[in-house]
């Protein structure tokens, strides 16, 4: 790879970290072409963008970006794939479904608004958080439960008059 391309690697890596939150690196060594092309599909399903990159060119991608990335650094070792995400919980949930499967596979770290987890034994932490969408929903629905609860007993009173009459 000549210098020039590194750059256009490094810079390409740079803008799509400026441009994401949710980073995810994993560790494939190992991996057979096979299960390899399934993990692509799936994250492809998923809305999650995976590249295998060289660790050396993601570090420099890194620190050009911008953002506090240096807790990440001591990961980058071995083959290293990145998963780009809009939800937090989805790349967690992917490696820990596709690891039950394929031993291969495991947690390197990952940055999650402005965040940083370290190792695989936060596998199972991050694929149970929720996302966003997921707190919105529980918020509303908890804002929602008094009123129901309201309104049910208004109208088991209506009812209750009714019968008495």
């Amino acid at each position: 790879m000549t210098r020039e391309e590194k750059n256009q690697v490094i810079d390409d890596l740079t803008t799509v970290l400026q441009a994401k939150n949710i980073v995810y690196l994993a560790d494939t060594q190992g991996m057979t072409v096979e299960s390899t092309n399934t993990l692509r599909r799936t994250c492809f399903e998923k809305n999650i963008q995976l590249r295998v990159v060289k660790n050396t060119l993601l570090k420099k991608a890194m620190e050009k970006s911008g953002k506090e990335f240096t807790p990440l650094f001591d990961a980058l070792h071995g083959t290293t794939a990145v998963m780009f995400a809009e939800i937090g919980n989805v790349p967690a949930k992917v490696i820990k479904d596709f690891s039950a499967k394929n031993k291969f596979l495991t947690l390197k770290g990952a940055y999650i608004n402005a965040d940083c987890y370290l190792g695989a034994n936060q596998l199972d932490s991050l694929a149970a958080m929720k996302s966003k969408e997921e707190m919105i929903g529980d918020i509303i629905g908890l804002l929602q439960s008094p009123a129901r609860n309201v309104i049910s007993a208004l109208l088991n009173q209506d009812k209750m008059k009714e019968e008495a009459a």
